[in-house]
């Protein structure tokens, strides 16, 4: 199973009256989280755009345990459970700093060709980066 950490601070600007982080912003947390997760396996999102195959989100669930504060630094556990075909899906743990898991959630997206918006494959060189992790 592949996984990957990500860190964001969270700015005032995305807080509410509490300073507590505005629920809507953990969709922004988790395409950044989900972005990163792959670029550190050497995928490039902006390279399989060029390529002309899209990733829109089918999915997106959250489930809210304890507040995200302002300053505060977050990390975000991202996993893909398992080796995408037409989907793929990714699962978030957002921890505060004080390790407690404040959020969860998880995304469903799919793959589509940039020309006509149909379903695809995942890119080759996008599942030869993760097959190693499913062995």
């Amino acid at each position: 199973m592949f996984q990957a950490e990500t860190s964001i601070r969270v700015r005032y600007a995305e807080t509410d009256q509490m300073a507590y982080v505005y629920y809507g912003n953990y969709a922004m947390y988790f395409e950044v989280a989900r972005v990163e997760a792959l670029r550190s396996a050497g995928f490039s999102y902006k390279q399989m755009e060029d390529d002309g195959i899209m990733m829109p989100v089918l999915e997106l669930h959250t489930q809210f345990i304890k507040p995200g504060k302002y300053d505060e630094l977050l990390t975000i556990k991202t996993i893909i459970p398992e080796l995408p075909s037409a989907r793929i899906r990714f699962e978030y743990e957002v921890f505060n700093e004080s390790d407690e898991i404040i959020t969860k959630g998880w995304t469903t997206l799919t793959f589509l060709k940039k020309d006509n918006h149909r379903p695809c494959r995942p890119p080759q060189y996008l599942l030869d980066l993760l097959k190693p992790f499913y062995l």
